[in-house]
């Protein structure tokens, strides 16, 4: 099935045409493309259904078909299921969230503007301060924020799109660690927000490997906290 799909995509790009009313590549209609593929209507239209859910194609009726950027749900779901039916473990995620942080934090003190440096500041700002007065949803979400911005700092779409899928993945375990704190069954370390901080300064300073050892202690801190619970 992979080699099938990558055959028919090469086709697909070789036959698409450019709408000058949308800029994007349009297929020709089915009957069309199944002549010029040699391919029956039925089987045609089963690897277009695939090609679909995985985002790669856009199928309006009345509009026709075109050839499409994928979302991030396909590995969103891929990552949540494959979780839930153990392929892969939670440790296993969280190991590959810290190594793509590491490289995120290393890359991002290289590429950084003084603008985005003040803006992932502000983030920690407003998380040690929810965290703080009690606003944990919040504090949560500037956390995401933070991460969030750092990965659109190095705009690398290969690392965006595991990015998107690991913290899909680990969303609600953060949000659980902090609604622990939010009951008082957890004690929070203020180090795990506050080191944030050293991300920043090293970013601001243009030293790689300082960002990437400081990404390392907060998500030590992190992981100390996960054992701890």
């Amino acid at each position: 099935m992979p080699d099938q799909l990558e055959a028919l995509v090469a086709r697909l790009r070789e036959l698409a045409t450019l709408d000058e009313d949308t800029g994007r590549r349009r297929l020709p209609p089915e009957r069309v493309l199944g002549e010029s593929l040699g391919m029956s209507r039925g089987a045609l239209r089963e690897q277009l259904a695939v090609l679909e859910r995985l985002g790669f194609i856009d199928r309006t009726q009345g509009r026709g078909t075109y050839l499409a950027t994928p979302s991030y749900d396909f590995v969103r779901t891929y990552f949540r299921i494959s979780r839930d039916l153990g392929y892969l473990t939670d440790a296993e995620f969280s190991e590959s969230r810290l190594l793509l942080e590491e490289a995120l934090s290393e890359a991002a003190a290289r590429r950084a503007t003084p603008e985005q440096v003040a803006q992932l500041r502000a983030d920690v700002d407003r998380m040690v301060a929810s965290q703080e007065s009690g606003d944990f949803d919040d504090a949560r979400e500037a956390d995401i924020a933070f991460h969030w911005r750092l990965q659109h700092i190095v705009d690398n779409p290969v690392l965006r799109f595991l990015h998107e899928g690991l913290s899909h993945v680990l969303r609600d375990d953060i949000a659980a660690r902090r609604q622990e704190v939010a009951e008082g069954t957890r004690e929070h370390d203020d180090r795990t927000d506050s080191v944030h901080y050293e991300i920043v300064d090293a970013i601001a300073a243009g030293d790689p490997v300082g960002a990437r050892l400081a990404m390392r202690r907060h998500f030590g801190g992190v992981a100390l906290g996960m054992r701890a619970g």
